[in-house]
């Protein structure tokens, strides 16, 4: 007689045991179900009171231009280079500029010439008209002279002691001394308008020297701004033209990231953007370090919506608008880490649309060391 073994897999299972199996399979999907839907809605619920916008970490960009047209002499600085404020990072080259200081101080001097030779004629006019005065003068006294002696003789020639002739001669006299006096109060006018046009000329020679000397100094200060220097603390991002070529006037050499002000531009929606406030805490979560949490305020909030569609009648049309906010780093925080500042980066802003509601752990500050 022959007797079949089961093998080991054909050993056949109790119903118990069956039943022990999809009890303990259904339990351990539960939990795992339970757990889940555990976190998402914890999530959820702390972040109830978030509103989040994923863009990229920017800076204000400032250009170093050369204010007037010449070559570039030097660029002091190469790309990526920090810079602190008022450094020298070009030079554009001075010689045209320091030729025409040059003829402008020659001009400057020729007109303090010009101004002493027009002083100088003023004093000479001056002293004409003294010499006028006295003459007027004298032939005052002249005049008084012969009119008191017309008077005698004519009282002579009542009396008969002197003859008509003597009268018609002191008559003579009278009238000669009075055009004498006559021509010289007419010297003294005349050195007078002299006066008055030595003045203007003076005047005039003055203004000449404070222009060239107000152009001397313009040229100065365009020899001053050879030198171009850095407007702030910053990182230098790219160089715009090379040693020894041309710029125009206002052309750029340089282009500088002022890493004092940095901050982050994102969008909300209409419904979450109207929540927001000027100054409320913002939060930042980069890409490249998901670990930091850096801190941020709303420094702006978008008057009008950067996307509309085409019809805003109902209120699943008026959600799509969308409200660009600006999440701003404070610059104690970007004066720490200055080096370690990328412009670019991309990642995420976290607003509290409520301030009296606290931020979850995972965005609270966390700063490197």
């Amino acid at each position: 007689m022959c007797y079949a073994f089961p093998t080991r897999w054909e050993v056949p299972l109790s119903d118990t045991r069956k039943t022990w199996l999809i009890r303990a399979a259904a339990a351990i999907a539960l939990a795992a179900v339970a757990a889940y839907a555990w976190q998402r809605y914890a999530n959820r619920k702390d972040d109830a009171h978030i509103a989040s916008g994923n863009g990229r970490i920017e800076a204000v960009e400032i250009d170093v231009a050369a204010r007037t047209a010449g070559r570039v002499k030097e660029i002091r600085v190469a790309e990526g280079e920090f810079v602190k404020a008022g450094q020298v990072v070009a030079v554009i080259d001075p010689d045209v500029l320091e030729a025409q200081r040059r003829q402008a101080e020659a001009q400057t001097q020729q007109a303090r010439s010009t101004v002493a030779a027009a002083r100088s004629a003023l004093a000479q006019r001056e002293s004409d008209k003294a010499s006028a005065q006295a003459l007027v003068a004298q032939r005052e006294v002249e005049v008084n002279a012969a009119r008191t002696q017309l008077k005698r003789t004519m009282a002579l020639a009542e009396k008969g002691f002197v003859s008509p002739q003597a009268v018609d001669d002191d008559r003579n006299k009278v009238d000669s001394a009075g055009a004498a006096l006559t021509a010289a109060r007419a010297q003294v006018a005349a050195a007078e308008a002299a006066i008055a046009s030595a003045r203007s000329q003076v005047e005039g020679a003055q203004s000449s020297t404070e222009a060239a000397r107000a152009n001397v100094e313009k040229i100065q200060a365009d020899i001053d701004d050879t030198l171009l220097k850095a407007p702030r603390d910053g990182r230098v991002q790219y160089r715009v033209a090379q040693d020894g070529e041309v710029v125009a006037a206002g052309g750029r050499v340089l282009n500088l990231i002022d890493l004092s002000d940095v901050y982050m531009t994102f969008f909300l929606p209409t419904a979450q953007a109207g929540r927001i406030a000027l100054g409320a805490e913002a939060r930042i979560v980069l890409d490249a370090a998901p670990q930091y949490v850096i801190p941020a305020s709303v420094s702006f909030v978008a008057s009008e919506a950067q996307f509309t569609p085409k019809t805003v009648e109902t209120a699943s049309e008026r959600e799509k608008l969308m409200f660009r906010v600006k999440a701003q780093i404070p610059p104690e925080v970007l004066g720490k880490y200055t080096e370690k500042v990328k412009t670019g980066l991309p990642g995420v802003a976290y607003v509290r649309l409520d301030a009296a509601t606290p931020w979850p752990e995972r965005l609270q500050v966390k700063l490197p060391p």
